[in-house]
């Protein structure tokens, strides 16, 4: 599944690409990527003549802010047209968007297109089809109609989350720390992939009861996450299967990892062989020397 370092890159990507793409026609291609309005044809309606804004991130969904053009050859100034609510997008395990000028015939696997005037095209592809897509009114609050998003931790690059807060998180959890990291409610955009890094990198076991990291660990994993992360996005992300960014290349981030699907092969720190285990049914990764 995209995780945070995925999700940032999609959005660089269309905040790049989509400069004054305003939507002039919608086609999905399958109904149950429309998780809201339940009428596919309201999600259509509510999106037509929309100008993709802005796009911004939290945790792992895509939110972009769209603004009501209602004469495009007229002059106007975007700051003040009407706000016309925002679509927002999760890519769940194999979802990913693709920019095509001048649109050709879609594969098998497309959900749903957005069009502008000159026929460009924004597609979205799933293979497995998990992925997700919401048009929430401007009068209507995202965090009510979409769960998951309000009940989000803080970003792991916000002054919220710091080691105190992780203390407090965490003094009486009995769960692993792994399970702690991968848990959206404590902080937001962090899966499998960066769990296992960020607790290489801080030399913490992920079998370790949370509450029994001590304060200094702490800031060190804190400052491990960040890093992780930030390499990452720098790498556009990590790709083992299907994730592609929106030019449909491969993120480069899995050539750097440390642990991640390096069962058997040699830590890069010790020469001890990386080991691979479940916890709550997810494999995790990591080094029994330098992870203590």
């Amino acid at each position: 599944m995209p995780e945070l370092p995925e999700v940032e890159t999609v959005r660089r990507g269309l905040e790049k690409k989509l400069n004054n793409f305003i939507i002039k026609k919608v086609e999905v291609c399958r109904d149950s990527t429309v998780a809201f309005p339940i009428n596919k044809e309201e999600f259509i309606k509510g999106l037509l003549n929309s100008l993709i804004y802005k796009w911004d991130r939290r945790g792992k969904y895509l939110i972009a802010q769209l603004k009501e053009v209602q004469n495009e050859n007229a002059q106007f100034l975007v700051e003040n047209s009407k706000n016309n609510g925002f679509l927002v997008v999760h890519l769940r395990m194999t979802g990913y968007f693709k920019f095509i000028e001048n649109s050709s015939h879609p594969c098998k696997h497309t959900r749903i297109r957005f069009f502008d005037k000159n026929n460009n095209e924004l597609r979205y592809i799933d293979v497995r089809s998990f992925g997700q897509m919401w048009w929430i009114n401007k009068d209507l609050s995202l965090n009510k109609i979409i769960k998951g998003l309000g009940s989000l931790g803080p970003e792991p690059f916000s002054k919220d989350f710091d080691a105190n807060y992780l203390k407090k998180v965490i003094s009486k959890r009995t769960k692993s720390i792994k399970a702690i990291l991968l848990d959206q409610t404590i902080v937001a955009g962090i899966g499998n992939i960066y769990a296992d890094e960020s607790l290489y990198s801080a030399g913490i076991s992920p079998f370790r009861e949370a509450r029994t990291i001590k304060k200094n660990e702490l800031i060190k994993l804190r400052e491990s996450i960040v890093t992780v992360l930030k390499k990452s996005i720098g790498s556009g992300g990590t790709t083992f299967s299907d994730f592609r960014d929106l030019e449909g290349e491969n993120g480069n981030f899995g050539l750097l990892t440390n642990v991640y699907r390096r069962t058997g092969k040699e830590c890069r720190k010790c020469g001890n062989l990386i080991e691979r285990q479940k916890i709550t049914g997810r494999s995790t990764h990591w080094c029994p020397k330098c992870q203590k």
